[in-house]
């Protein structure tokens, strides 16, 4: 007399796997949506680098960061990344004047970026960076 067994998983065995699936995720799913977010974070920063670069050019060419009316010189661009349709950051001036200016690049509101933990990252004339969080980490010292 031989039993007639059918082969397959019995439910303890796929409870076990769904379990060991569902801690992985657990791990995985928030590591991968930080890498996310400091993906965001080092384009902002390229981009807030790429303004600098232009601002350096435009006071090579008229001798200080303000145009003939005394007002800012228009940026090539305002958002961040550069390409792509969803933006995350808004790029502009935080300040301006003859001899210096510091760049911004704030979260756009409701996005992805909205509550990063770095929030508003800074760039100055000087090459000073700055953030609303640990400027060492938000830089990527």
């Amino acid at each position: 007399m031989s039993a007639n067994r059918s082969s397959g998983f019995s439910l303890i065995e796929l409870m076990i796997t769904v379990a060991v699936i569902g801690i992985l995720a657990a791990i995985a799913y928030p590591s991968y949506l930080e890498y996310v977010r400091e993906a965001r974070r080092s384009d902002a920063r390229v981009n807030l680098l790429e303004l600098s670069q232009f601002m350096e050019r435009y006071h090579t060419s008229n001798g200080m960061y303000l145009n003939t009316s005394n007002a800012a010189p228009t940026l090539p661009y305002n958002e961040s990344p550069k390409d792509g349709s969803t933006k995350y950051y808004d790029l502009s001036f935080s300040s301006i004047n003859a001899n210096s200016y510091t760049l911004k690049a704030e979260p756009k509101a409701g996005s992805a970026m909205a509550g990063d933990r770095c929030g508003t990252l800074t760039y100055s004339f000087a090459g000073v960076k700055g953030a609303s969080g640990d400027v060492d980490d938000c830089w990527g010292r």
